[in-house]
């Protein structure tokens, strides 16, 4: 197997597994991995225009409205006209939303922790590093 193909291989189990988490993660509650998202990114970035937030999640602000309109039937989210601006939204997370936040994020937290528990502390820095830069130039 040449390195191309050995990279390919790894990247594709790394997925599967972190996708398999997730999914198990967001199973055990009501919400959709699309949702799950969007409330870890209210709950780290705090509220933000539709817009802004369709950027973080890399989808169209049509997709966004759909997920911002689940949150909201569920009360996890809720969505505020500027005066200034009446066609322009912030969204923001309700006190449900913030919980499911922090649940989330500690799950994401644990997950980290297990991975960086493989990795010495050198390799750990390179580790980000190396997303980082991939993170920058490559999506």
């Amino acid at each position: 197997m040449d390195s191309l193909d050995e990279l390919t291989h790894e990247l594709f189990t790394f997925f599967n597994g972190f996708s398999s988490w997730e999914n198990s993660v967001i199973k055990t509650s009501e919400l959709s991995v699309s949702e799950a998202h969007a409330i870890e990114i209210l709950g780290t970035h705090g509220q933000m225009k539709m817009k802004t937030l369709a950027g973080h999640l890399g989808v169209t602000t049509g997709t966004t409205t759909v997920t911002v309109d689940r949150l909201e039937k569920k009360d996890y989210a809720r969505r505020e006209a500027v005066k200034e601006d009446r066609r322009i939204h912030l969204i923001t997370l309700t006190q449900k939303g913030q919980q499911a936040f922090a649940e989330h994020h500690q799950y994401h937290s644990n997950l980290t922790e297990q991975i960086l528990s493989v990795l010495s502390v050198e390799e750990n820095q390179q580790l980000i590093n190396i997303l980082k830069k991939i993170n920058a130039e490559a999506f």
